[in-house]
């Protein structure tokens, strides 16, 4: 009997000595205050260590989640994986900070961090752009909700590289179908790059290509109106001379690309 008490007794102090310690060190553990250990993740941040200023921020929103610092430290986080190429947690931490704090006046940087990281992992045009087109919906997102803002002006610079993006895919995907003598499925594709990227590189080729798709239907008129309307707003362009040559089977003269855009503008309108 006494022997299985002392069995008893040993292991309830045990486990009191257990509890005890695991206390300790949670007291312990509180009393680092919440600006010290934000300090020193912003230290890790400015270090370039970003995966360890994640961990150091967190335990800040995790020991004083109602302190001012809990918030800061979740914006910094978002920043944090950013910096780190960790763009979905970027993502995530950001829509999360949003969230929780609608009406924080850092609403727009964490609106502007997330664009970033959808921006970032933009892809080669011949690529997927599934993220290509959630980066512009952010960007916009950005520049609709906080137009004054210089994340504004930034995200404006940057949707034009998606533009350039999205209609170069488009204008690889109009080659495809043309390629295998799809040629309305070509049509729609390039009349969607001169409709809806008018600002990007890729119009005159969109143009050209219209040309080729039309001839080779037979739609010599609708040839002639994507040539007319390729010379009258690049007129220098090594585009606009190989779209007359289809047309013409010739070399082009001045005087007669003139009449040429004449003619068939004077059509239209």
């Amino acid at each position: 009997m006494n022997s299985k008490l002392n069995i008893f007794f040993l292991v309830l102090a045990l486990v009191i000595f257990t509890n005890c310690s695991g206390n300790k060190g949670a007291v312990t553990e509180q009393k680092i205050p919440a600006e010290q250990i934000y300090e020193g993740a912003m230290s890790l941040l400015t270090n370039g260590k970003y995966g360890s200023a994640v961990i150091e921020f967190n335990k800040v929103e995790r020991q004083h989640p109602y302190s001012i610092w809990s918030t800061r430290a979740q914006l910094m986080s978002i920043f944090s994986h950013y910096k780190a190429g960790k763009y979905n947690d970027a993502v995530l931490a950001g829509e999360r900070y949003i969230q929780l704090h609608p009406a924080s006046p850092e609403v727009p940087y964490a609106y502007y961090l997330i664009a970033l990281s959808y921006y970032q992992r933009i892809s080669d045009f011949k690529r997927d752009q599934a993220t290509t087109e959630l980066a512009l919906e952010s960007l916009n997102q950005v520049i609709t909700r906080f137009p004054s803002t210089d994340y504004a002006a930034d995200a404006r610079l940057k949707v034009d590289l998606v533009y350039t993006n999205l209609a170069g895919s488009e204008i690889e995907i109009g080659r495809y179908y043309q390629n295998r003598k799809q040629f309305l499925a070509a049509i729609n594709r390039f009349s969607g790059v001169v409709k809806n990227y008018q600002t990007t590189s890729f119009v005159p080729e969109a143009l050209y290509r219209l040309v080729e798709s039309y001839l080779s239907l037979g739609l010599k008129e609708e040839a002639e109106k994507s040539a007319a309307v390729l010379g009258y707003n690049f007129p220098d362009s090594d585009w606009y001379k190989q779209s007359y040559k289809l047309i013409k089977g010739q070399a082009v003269s001045k005087e007669e690309d003139s009449s040429f855009i004449s003619r068939v503008f004077g059509k239209l309108f």
